[in-house]
């Protein structure tokens, strides 16, 4: 959990989910805020050359980009990585200079050092829901990130 030294007394529900078409390839992202079962804020995008996990993590990070004001964040994600990473890893692999526990690399080192400059602002706690659950807000954030993805997809297909 991402830590601050405000006084956070706002908490907001974010979903975010990553696609990618092929492993690395095309990719896209989504975050979406909630407020009182409504969705208030939604960002998006995509990345000509990357990978799932990427844009499963670069969904949080903007979504914290677009957030100005210290607030309590809940994010929920799919994606193991990104919210083990958060709640669990983070500390450890500062500790360790950017190792994991099998003493190798952190992959996304760059994401996670973005992470931690945009997240300073807000207390953020991440849960994991199971993707294609049923969950619409999980299933709004993926068909969003998805169709950002063929967007790229499509757009690279063109110029060649």
């Amino acid at each position: 959990m991402s830590k601050n030294t405000k006084n956070v007394q706002e908490t907001i529900t974010v979903y975010t989910d990553g696609s990618c078409i092929g492993n690395p390839g095309p990719g896209g992202f989504a975050g979406l805020i909630i407020d009182s079962d409504c969705i208030t804020a939604e960002i998006k995008g995509s990345r000509k050359d990357t990978t799932n996990i990427r844009m499963e993590l670069t969904a949080i990070i903007e979504i914290l980009k677009f957030l100005k004001k210290p607030i309590e964040v809940v994010v929920f994600s799919d994606s193991e990585y990104c919210v083990k990473g958060i709640n669990e890893r983070l500390e450890n692999w500062i500790r360790n200079d950017w190792k994991g526990s099998n003493r190798k690399k952190v992959a996304n080192i760059d994401l996670w050092k973005e992470y931690l400059t945009v997240s300073k602002l807000h207390k953020v706690k991440a849960e994991w829901i199971r993707s294609h659950s049923g969950n619409k807000y999980n299933e709004m954030a993926n068909d969003i990130a998805y169709q950002e993805a063929l967007n790229i997809k499509d757009m690279l297909d063109e110029k060649n």
